[in-house]
């Protein structure tokens, strides 16, 4: 079979030598347009899953899934999706993951059930896994390195802007249409995407393409990460003594390490280990996992407590994250030049420190009160505190390896960032449904309702604030009720909220103690 890159040369000569004829406005459109599909849709779901749940009848783990099968295969493949972009050329792959992803978003549009939806949002992961690393790869190729800089600005600038839309829209879609919408919407800018990719974006392979594809490592990974989280995942609905939570538990754990064995061995690894040797670039990424952990945990559990528990409509639930992204828009190119004059240490532990200070502001209110005096200090606090971070954050990964390692360097990072909001959902998960367990019962024992009307409770716990109240209450037994289900999922985000301060904490003292105070030159490994 002939791949685009078998009449190219593997590199970008053939590209370069085309850039006078290029539309490289067209070439922008399309991979801020096809990026953004992937960017809203890791936000805005978790705004309609209270509402699929309800819709679809699902559990918590049900609706775990709906998050996790998507970001499982983007974390695992994304590395693999940006080197058979290198192979085979970047316009293909990054053309075949919009349909992928768009193909994907109609099943879920259509789907019937949960196990259906949880399906179609795997499939979207892996387009998503081919069209993300494809974006800013065709922005590369199309561009002469003068203009490159401000062209990736202007990526990442509207980038966050469909950031702050997606979850409003979203919201709305869910309140006034249905859930399904949010998945809809996708359709007609994926098609736009995939014409103007044929009619104007050029075709270009990179140095990846000279080596072979790590097809067993992409393998391994996303087995070992696929198992573990479903171990932990299940492990609240079945035990852990079950042998199917500790066994796809123990094989997850299994298969990550012959992963890690595998890449330290074979000639063209997806993920090279010796990056890591680099104390900076090790440390970037450990702070990474502990600090992006938290922020996925919230970004989960928040919508929940804001719709289900404090009344919010989706609306208002989408919007109620628009000062963490406006702060983070506004305030990262000034958090960069930080670097410059203090080295990368010190905004690298001050921000993870502000950031644990916000997680705790979020655990701060009860039932009920205003937004503004509630969730919105928090919501300052932690965007302060990120937007410390991130440009940083990027500025030490890309500094702490050589020029020609750079790509990989940032790929390997944003993977990271992935597995660790893969990991933190269902690890978090466990304890806030633990507590909430706990909570419930003491909470139904103290109102006094009928044991009958506790047992039909308790038999529903796993779909904790979705919980259908028996019939034949009377008001004051449902307005009971309805406060000790909403009181001990409340104890249980709060739960979450103080253990992701302390993620938040352990991530500035990794930057206090592996990052090097003033910037490194690149190592050569």
């Amino acid at each position: 079979m002939k791949y685009p890159c078998d009449s190219l040369v593997h590199s970008e000569v053939d590209v370069m030598a085309s850039r006078p004829t290029v539309r490289t406005g067209w070439v922008l459109t399309a991979a801020i347009l096809g990026s953004s599909l992937a960017f809203i849709d890791g936000t805005v779901v978790n705004v309609a899953l209270p509402s699929i749940q309800h819709a679809l009848n699902a559990t918590v783990s049900g609706a775990q899934w709906v998050v996790e099968s998507y970001a499982l295969f983007l974390a695992a493949l994304i590395l693999l999706g940006g080197a058979a972009g290198d192979f085979y050329g970047r316009r293909l792959i990054f053309t075949i993951g919009v349909f992928l992803f768009a193909a994907a978003s109609a099943w879920c549009g259509f789907a019937a059930d949960i196990r259906h939806l949880i399906a179609a949002r795997a499939l979207q992961g892996v387009g998503g896994a081919m069209l993300v690393p494809g974006s800013l790869a065709i922005i590369s190729a199309a561009f002469p390195a003068a203009q490159r800089g401000k062209a990736i600005g202007t990526w990442s600038g509207f980038t966050g802007i469909t950031a702050a839309i997606g979850p409003v829209l979203g919201g709305w879609l869910v309140q006034h249409f249905s859930w399904r919408w949010v998945f809809f919407i996708n359709l007609p800018i994926a098609a736009a995407v995939i014409v103007i990719s044929l009619l104007f974006v050029p075709e270009s392979c990179g140095e990846g393409g000279k080596h072979k594809l790590d097809i067993s490592g992409a393998f391994l990974i996303t087995l070992g990460l696929g198992f573990l989280v479903f171990g932990m995942i299940e492990a609240p609905g079945l035990g852990w003594t079950n042998p199917v939570t500790w066994g796809t538990a123990t094989a997850g754990v299994f298969a990550i390490a012959l992963f890690l064995w595998r890449e330290a061995r074979t000639d063209a690894p997806l993920v090279p280990l010796r990056l890591f040797r680099s104390t900076n670039f090790s440390g970037a990424n450990l702070l990474t996992l502990l600090l992006y952990a938290a922020l996925g945990a919230l970004l989960f559990f928040l919508p929940y407590n804001l719709i289900q528990v404090q009344g919010f409509t989706p609306t208002q639930a989408g919007a109620a994250n628009l000062p963490l992204i406006l702060i983070l828009f506004f305030l990262s190119r000034w958090a960069g030049g930080l670097v410059a004059h203090y080295g990368a240490k010190l905004p690298l532990v001050i921000g993870p420190i502000v950031a644990a200070c916000g997680f705790l502001l979020f655990a701060r209110p009860g039932i009920g009160g205003n937004y503004w005096t509630t969730y919105f200090p928090a919501m300052i606090v932690l965007g302060l505190g990120m937007s410390g971070v991130v440009a940083p954050l990027t500025t030490t990964v890309m500094d702490s390896v050589s020029e020609r390692q750079a790509g990989v360097a940032s790929g390997v990072n944003n993977a990271v960032s992935r597995v660790a909001s893969l990991l933190s959902i269902a690890v978090l998960g466990m304890v806030a449904f633990h507590v909430f367990n706990t909570q419930l019962e003491n909470r139904l024992n103290a109102a006094k309702l009928p044991e009958p009307v506790k047992h039909a409770v308790l038999e529903q716990r796993n779909r904790l604030t979705q919980i259908e109240p028996p019939s034949g209450l009377n008001a004051d037994q449902q307005h009971a009720l309805k406060q000790s289900i909403d009181e001990s999922f409340l104890a249980g985000f709060r739960w979450v909220m103080v253990i992701s301060a302390g993620l938040a904490l352990l991530s500035a003292a990794s930057a206090w103690l592996m990052i090097q105070g003033k910037p490194l030159k690149p190592q050569r490994l």
